[in-house]
């Protein structure tokens, strides 16, 4: 099943399948190892829900809510 990353859950994992977005926000993810293929797992969201902290490549790293929807899931479900 395919959603943003902005829509997971706490304690929910993917893998990425897609990043979107233009020039800087698209190239900033990409700098911080949000790539196809990476395993995401969602460690904790702001209360009230941006930013949210993941776990990628073995470590964790702090997205804000606009940049997590530019970041196409595929989860297990």
């Amino acid at each position: 099943m395919e959603k943003k990353l902005s829509e997971f859950s706490i304690g929910e994992r993917g893998v990425i399948k897609a990043v979107a977005g233009e020039g800087k926000i698209r190239r900033r993810l990409f700098d911080m190892g949000v790539t196809p293929g990476a395993d995401v797992y969602l460690r904790k969201k702001a209360p009230l829900g941006d930013p949210i902290e993941v776990t990628i490549r073995g470590y964790e790293l702090t997205l804000r809510k606009t940049e997590a929807e530019c970041v196409t899931m595929e989860t297990g479900k």
